[in-house]
């Protein structure tokens, strides 16, 4: 009976260890991609980036304001000057989703119009507190040449100006993809 058993498990041996050897290969044909660059964010003025569409009635719609919907369509530039080149473009939404005001869920699409990565996107998502220096996000997925990605990104504050809504974000990028 026992004799029986060793030609499965041997099977079951050998079948495991063929799966084990097709994972470990696969995922040595992942590259990992390092990027920085900045986003360019306007509140208000002629070039603004970034809108209310949604929020609480009679509450003001702010960034801090509980269940306020915003969406976004942010420049990305190689540089933090406004006038640096563009790598792409961030369109996304945020939405307020902490009651004291300090953090929402971000969720954006970098779509790259560079010569390097064109038509190319990282989709990042994750909870951003605010106030915090250095907010970090995931990387879900991606497409053309960020297909199956996943990784992290973060976003750091480089420059605020508050009285004219307006403010740059050094966006870093670390990234597995096929």
């Amino acid at each position: 009976m026992a004799l029986n058993l060793i030609p499965k498990l041997l099977l079951v041996l050998v079948l495991s260890m063929t799966t084990f050897s097709a994972i470990a290969s696969s995922s040595k044909e992942y590259k990992e991609t390092h990027m920085s660059m900045y986003l360019q964010d306007f509140l208000t003025g002629p070039n603004v980036t970034d809108i209310p569409v949604a929020g609480v009635a009679g509450k003001l719609w702010a960034f801090s304001e509980f269940g306020t919907v915003y969406v976004n369509d942010n420049p990305l530039t190689e540089g933090p000057s406004p006038q640096s080149a563009q790598v792409g473009r961030a369109p996304g939404i945020f939405v307020a989703t902490a009651l004291d005001g300090s953090s929402g869920l971000v969720v954006f699409s970098v779509v790259f119009t560079n010569k390097e990565y064109n038509g190319s996107t990282i989709e990042i998502l994750g909870n951003s507190k605010i106030l915090d220096p250095v907010r970090e996000l995931s990387v879900a997925s991606g497409t053309g040449k960020f297909r199956f990605a996943r990784g992290y990104a973060t976003l750091e504050t480089y420059f605020l100006d508050i009285p004219r809504a307006y403010s740059i974000v050094r966006l870093n990028i670390t990234v597995e993809h096929k």
